[in-house]
């Protein structure tokens, strides 16, 4: 369903401000010598605590050979995306960059965003690759309005990040959210004014640039998930879910 109602607006907004809750106690947590273990099983107990369910655990995307194992995706360094964290087996080191995505649940209802997050003191270069994804997002937030195009979305995004040099990943994109972790529209990072979906009030959009220090090409590891840059250059996730309004578009992922 692309739109949503008032009420299920309301629940995402709730879920929407615990999520972000998370997410700050797992940064806070990504410290050198942790484990990508250790994050998945506080990741698990964080959102057990209030009452809601991990929406990526058991999860079976549509072409998945199976279903994700774990509550949190992670991606340290040249991981793109979907690190699965308990065969990964990662220990963080200082100057590491680290993906942090996950999902939760709420009668019936999913958030899903994530964030690339410094671990201890991290070079001057991949701070720029930070701040310029997060800036992308940004970005193609600002054009998610009433009248729009997933087009215009992804065009902003795209612009912006050719600009400062960098490489985009094009084999991935954001999606709907709401009643599922995955839902039309697509919404890629990159296209053209005008063009894709109309974006209509009450869509919920997970917006989510990936940007890679290097070039944008990328490759599947065998596990089924893990997405790695294909030069081995760092890469950088920034997520946010939103809802389209009449007026500026309402974040409902960040933090207060």
């Amino acid at each position: 369903m692309r739109t949503k109602s008032a009420k299920d607006i309301g629940i995402l907004q709730e879920l929407g401000k615990r999520h972000a809750e998370i997410i700050a106690a797992l940064t806070e947590a990504a410290r050198p010598g942790v484990t990508t273990g250790e994050l998945e099983v506080l990741a698990c107990r964080l959102i057990a605590d209030g009452g809601d369910e991990p929406a990526f655990k058991n999860y079976r995307p549509q072409g998945a050979p199976r279903a994700y194992p774990c509550a949190l995706c992670v991606a340290p360094n040249d991981i793109v995306v979907h690190g699965i964290p308990t065969e990964l087996r990662y220990t963080l080191k200082e100057g590491d960059i680290l993906g942090l995505d996950i999902g939760i649940r709420r009668a019936g209802l999913v958030i899903d965003a994530g964030r690339t997050v410094p671990v201890g003191h991290i070079d001057t270069r991949a701070e720029r690759l930070l701040a310029v994804t997060e800036e992308a997002l940004r970005r193609g937030i600002a054009v998610a309005r009433v009248g729009r195009y997933t087009g215009d979305i992804g065009y902003a995004i795209e612009e912006y990040v050719r600009s400062e040099g960098y490489g985009l990943v094009r084999e991935l994109c954001g999606h709907g959210v709401g009643h599922a972790v995955h839902e039309e529209p697509q919404v890629p990072n990159f296209g053209s004014p005008g063009t894709g979906e109309r974006l209509v009030a009450g869509m919920v959009l997970a917006i989510e640039p990936m940007v890679n220090e290097g070039k944008g090409a990328v490759v599947f590891e065998r596990d089924g998930y893990t997405v790695r840059t294909k030069d081995g250059s760092r890469s950088a996730h920034f997520e946010h879910d939103i809802v389209v309004t009449d007026g500026a578009p309402l974040v409902l992922t960040a933090r207060a």
